[in-house]
């Protein structure tokens, strides 16, 4: 059973910094793209970010490029969210997610993902 498990999440003030991190363990973390997404209370989860099989390819959100970083460690099994500049408009549970296919490609749609963790809660104080 593949699961995903987040953490790093926490209170931060605007302009500090937060790393996510989330351990994939069940199958084999290599051959699948990775995606981070955030949902804040009463809206729809949206894509923050997401990276290939070997992370040479990256793709992000308007609202977080430049200041977020996706990365992956496959001997670690770990996909990583350096988040810089923090804004109160960033503070969401943030969820890791990765497909069921091998070698799909990235994607910025939620529904193309199978597998989610639980959500690591982040708050950004003004």
């Amino acid at each position: 059973q593949v699961q995903l498990v987040e953490s790093g999440g926490g209170l931060v003030q605007a302009g500090g910094s937060l790393r996510l991190s989330c351990v994939v363990s069940g199958r084999t973390f290599s051959p699948y793209t990775m995606g981070w997404f955030r949902q804040a209370p009463g809206k729809e989860r949206d894509f923050v970010a997401t990276i290939n099989q070997s992370g040479g390819t990256t793709e992000y959100a308007d609202s977080v490029k430049g200041r977020f970083t996706i990365s992956r460690d496959n001997t670690k099994n770990t996909v990583y969210l350096q988040m810089n500049n923090l804004k109160p408009k960033d503070a969401a549970g943030y969820y890791c997610a990765a497909p069921s296919r091998r070698y799909y490609q990235i994607s910025t749609r939620p529904y193309e993902y199978t597998h989610w963790g639980q959500g690591t809660q982040v708050t950004v104080s003004s």
